[in-house]
Order: structure tokens, then sequence, then C-alpha cells
């Protein structure tokens, strides 16, 4: 199992107060799912690191460095 990982910005609102994150997950889990929400939702790799509070979450996308 290859150790790449690629790096997602996520969005939250929180009571009307927007505050974003930087997260690594597993680009093997992202190659996997069509749409990148049903990978941060599903994914068991990724579950397994984090939790993502997907009512709170406004946008997910993926970061080039």
């Amino acid at each position: 199992m290859s150790d790449d990982s690629v790096k997602v910005r996520l969005l939250f609102v929180d009571d009307g107060e927007y505050h974003h994150e930087t997260v690594e997950i597993p680009a093997a889990s992202v190659a996997g799912y069509e749409r990148l929400i049903d990978c941060l939702r599903e994914d068991s790799a990724v579950l397994s690191r984090m939790y993502v509070d997907v009512d709170r979450l406004v946008s997910a996308v993926l970061k080039d460095d």
C-alpha cells in the first residue's frame, strides 16, 4: 500500500462563522470515488483518521501545492 496522500481544504460554517481546515487523506482513497464528499463520508481509511461533520461542511477541494 502506498503512503501517498493529498491535501484537502475543508470549509465549515458554525453559527454563521466560517473557518477552514486543511487535512491530508490517502490518495488511493480519493481515486476510489467519483466525488470527494463521498470519499470523506464513506472511506474507511479516511474515517479512521478523522471525523468530518458533513452537516457543517460547506466545501471540500483538493489543494494544489
